[in-house]
């Protein structure tokens, strides 16, 4: 399967977010999906005005992240689109462990949201593609800690049975109209 050719005939369809298709990639840390967002940005940048958007920078740290404030920030954000309205996203700081600035979201050709979270329910309602990557949660937390340090091994201890109970409460990877594997 060519995914980006997959996407491109989804594409074709009417887009369900105002007049902005909507991408989203999720699947465990370590899955590959910040990857797959940039690779799917250059096969459809050029003739789309394409934005992707990584929810890492929308997370509320490490305690809360993947809760409501996530899922009402998402809405607000696909509303504002739909309307053909910018959005002012909240982007986290990491260091100060506070909101402490935003990003201008316009309507667009293509959004691609890529991260933990980006395919749960009220995303699935905009959008035009959603893409599950799979990886065992053991492989996932290698590539974390390789890429991120040890020092966050506890806070990824606890992420993955926070992004484990979102899964399986909203049922994302059997939602997802593309399941891939991120490992051969």
């Amino acid at each position: 399967m060519n995914l980006i050719s997959e996407i491109e005939l989804t594409l074709n369809s009417p887009p369900r977010c105002g007049t902005t298709h909507l991408i989203a990639i999720d699947g465990r840390a370590g899955a590959g999906k910040t990857t797959l967002a940039h690779e799917l940005f250059l096969g459809f940048s050029g003739p789309r005005d394409v934005t992707v958007i990584a929810l890492d920078d929308v997370y509320s740290g490490w305690d809360s992240a993947l809760g409501p404030k996530l899922t009402q920030t998402l809405t607000d954000l696909l509303e504002s689109i739909s309307a053909e309205k910018e959005f002012l996203l909240p982007i986290f700081n990491w260091q100060s462990s506070s909101f402490d600035s935003h990003r201008v979201i316009s309507p667009s050709n293509l959004i691609i949201i890529e991260g933990v979270g980006s395919c749960q329910k009220i995303v699935r309602e905009f959008s035009s593609a959603t893409i599950w990557l799979d990886i065992e949660a053991e492989i996932g937390l290698q590539r974390v800690l390789e890429r991120d340090g040890n020092d966050i091994s506890q806070e990824m201890k606890q992420w993955q049975i926070a992004e484990e109970k979102l899964f399986t409460q909203d049922e994302t990877r059997k939602n997802a109209d593309f399941v891939l594997s991120t490992i051969a």
